[in-house]
């Protein structure tokens, strides 16, 4: 068990599938989505105030960019270049063909700042509402700029988590539905990933979702329908547990002037009273240090 005595609620958006939060150092503050209402919110540290911007489909991802007032946004059915000062999309740079029976997901950048994304059956209904994910159809995507993406591994049910250890030579990924997060080798020059290795898997509390990697190389994994955000050692042991108050967290980004908040989203839970806590955006201050984030080169 983890100290989690300096949890705060930081806005209650009551986001049906919240997700993909990232600290955005330029305006202090964070960024994150609603996946089934394809909403991006911003949260201002400095004034405690949130904005929201619909885009028309599912929102699953935000990417810091070179460009510090660009991000990119991680869409259901493509991957484009929004404009933090204009709140208005100025580049697509990927389109998804499977779209809408297939929809992109979770998604990082590599220390070269190549994308990194996965893909999944697409469970968001035309009314927003949450389907079954009955078909392994998801993968797992690179993308530099200007470029075709490259599929490294399919047969996914959900593909989830995308992170790298602190010198870049080992990779994580994972397959929600099996509950298994993998580790491969990979060349952090060259944004090649060599073959899988289970990393670990069978853990008793939810599914895995989103993740982050702190400074000494723990990665921190948020765990669907389990309560919790687990710690793991490199070697697959559990470091430890923080006990969450929503039963649904989905991912965690470091964050702050010293990289040592976690923020962590979650989704709504039909076993959760709807004007509780579900589907807020959080913070927890943790004694580990986080790192910066490598941003996608435009």
């Amino acid at each position: 068990m983890m100290d989690a005595t300096n949890l705060r609620c930081l806005a209650t958006t009551h986001d049906v599938c919240g997700e993909g939060c990232v600290w955005h150092p330029q305006s202090d503050s964070v960024f994150w989505t609603d996946i089934n209402r394809g909403l991006l919110h911003r949260y201002s540290l400095t004034s405690g105030s949130v904005e929201s911007w619909g885009l028309g489909e599912p929102v699953t991802s935000v990417i810091l960019t070179s460009q510090k007032q660009l991000i990119v946004l991680v869409l259901g059915s493509r991957i484009v270049v929004w404009d933090t000062r204009t709140h208005k999309i100025v580049e697509e740079l990927y389109r998804l063909r499977e779209w809408p029976h297939v929809r992109c997901n979770d998604a990082h950048v590599d220390p070269a700042g190549v994308l990194w994304f996965g893909t999944m059956q697409n469970n968001v209904r035309a009314n927003g509402t949450t389907g079954s994910v009955t078909e392994r159809r998801g993968a797992l995507f690179s993308l530099a700029a200007g470029f075709q993406a490259k599929k490294w591994y399919d047969g996914f049910g959900i593909s989830n988590t995308v992170a790298w250890s602190p010198d870049g030579a080992t990779m994580y990924f994972g397959d929600t539905l099996e509950n298994i997060l993998y580790r491969g080798s990979f060349d952090p020059v060259n944004s090649r990933l060599g073959d899988r290795e289970v990393f670990f898997a069978g853990f008793g509390r939810g599914l895995p979702d989103g993740s982050a990697v702190d400074a000494e190389g723990y990665l921190w994994n948020c765990r669907y329908d389990g309560s919790c955000i687990v710690r793991v050692a490199q070697d697959g042991s559990i470091a430890g547990v923080v006990e969450t108050p929503v039963k649904n967290p989905t991912t965690c980004a470091f964050g702050g002037e010293s990289l040592s908040t976690l923020f962590f989203t979650a989704a709504q839970s039909a076993e959760e009273d709807a004007q509780a806590l579900t589907g807020s955006l959080f913070s927890l201050q943790v004694q580990a240090r986080g790192l910066p984030f490598t941003p996608f080169r435009l």
